[in-house]
């Protein structure tokens, strides 16, 4: 199975990368689950110049800004149309102010995937849309591993595989 992951990337103050780099690896060694990080794909796809830039071009180059945000998002896109089984999202107040997490939960939804939303915010500071876009919500990464153990992990494979005792 491949989970998604989604969340803060361009206000995330580590860009994103520290907690999905801590749930890839735990993704992978308790539920044997691959796992699609943007952050990681986005430096397999763009050369190390090109996302020094990205930042910059938004301001003193546009076209170049939108070409190459297009790309990232055909492709982020792309992958959670054909390839996501399910999406965990980490959502804080740098999400919030992105648009792409917004996107990506609302095409996950449009899919039928899963969506597992972690987050620390009281629901009521969380947009309607985007919890309309969820199958459960956690308040910390814990609660969500814990969920995931027993709804992919062995135990789960077992029951599926032999049915209730």
């Amino acid at each position: 199975m491949l989970a998604f992951l989604c969340g803060a990337m361009e206000f995330a103050p580590d860009g994103g990368r520290d907690w999905r780099e801590k749930m890839r690896r735990w993704l992978e060694e308790n539920v044997n689950h691959t796992v699609y990080d943007p952050t990681v794909e986005a430096r397999r796809l763009m050369s190390e110049e090109d996302l020094r830039g990205l930042p910059g071009w938004k301001t003193t180059d546009l076209e170049r800004f939108r070409k190459a945000m297009r790309f990232i998002i055909n492709h982020d896109l792309d992958v959670m149309r054909s390839r996501a089984d399910y999406v965990v999202c980490y959502w804080d107040a740098a999400a919030a102010r992105g648009g792409g997490t917004h996107a990506e939960l609302t095409a996950a939804y449009r899919r039928g995937l899963p969506v597992y939303l972690v987050s620390e915010l009281p629901v009521e500071e969380i947009s309607g849309w985007v919890v309309g876009c969820t199958t459960k919500i956690f308040p910390g990464l814990d609660e969500l591993k814990s969920f995931l153990s027993a709804t992919y992990g062995k135990e789960a494979r077992q029951r599926a595989f032999w049915g209730p005792r």
